[in-house]
């Protein structure tokens, strides 16, 4: 099933966005990449960053008219296939519409307001988080795209979009301070020490 890993590809495989509704689990932990199906691990460091990542980003967003997705139950349509973000900020009333229509909660990439990726240097999916996803994400227009590594040391790299793709803001590590303005109804700031992604 997993035609991604170890392997070169150099044709389209056979699966379909529907496809990952007959996974094992509706597909939690596979995305779609060229009409195959690619496993995606996360771990418990993993999912804490995630989480506490996302409760900054939720409460900068405090009075706009967005919706925060966090975790693999939503999806992101890409002209590679579907991805599934470790958080997208999507407007609220798309993420109304996504929330009435049946699961899994499939998003175009062109609502995405912010994407964010999770990596541990590495892993099975850090080329595609770094590479793949930087050119998916800015060709379906989404104004912004967070990679947040949190081994050996939390960094945090924002790319904004311009006319060229994405650019790169300088990385920002433990003892800094990472602030970002997120473009929504209402632009909000999001603003913390990426140490404190690691806080218990």
């Amino acid at each position: 099933m997993n035609g991604r890993r170890g392997k070169q590809r150099s044709q389209v495989g056979p699966y379909a966005g529907l496809d990952l509704r007959d996974v094992p689990g509706g597909g939690k932990g596979f995305e779609l990449e060229d009409g195959w199906l690619v496993e995606v691990n996360a771990g418990a460091r993993h999912n804490h960053v995630t989480q506490r990542l996302g409760r900054f980003i939720d409460a900068g967003a405090v009075g706009a008219a967005v919706h925060l997705c966090v975790g693999s139950g939503w999806e992101v349509s890409t002209r590679s296939g579907v991805r599934k973000p470790d958080i997208i900020v999507i407007p609220r009333e798309v993420a109304r519409a996504a929330v009435v229509a049946d699961v899994p909660k499939r998003i175009p990439g062109s609502e995405v307001r912010l994407a964010v990726e999770v990596i541990a240097p590495g892993s099975g999916t850090e080329r595609t988080d770094r590479v793949r996803k930087v050119r998916e994400y800015a060709a379906v227009g989404i104004p912004q795209y967070w990679i947040v590594e949190h081994q050996p040391d939390v960094l945090v790299h924002r790319m904004v979009l311009g006319d060229g793709g994405y650019g790169a803001d300088p990385v920002v590590g433990s003892g800094s301070i990472f602030d970002a303005v997120v473009d929504a109804d209402k632009p909000f700031r999001v603003t913390f020490d990426p140490a404190a992604l690691l806080a218990v």
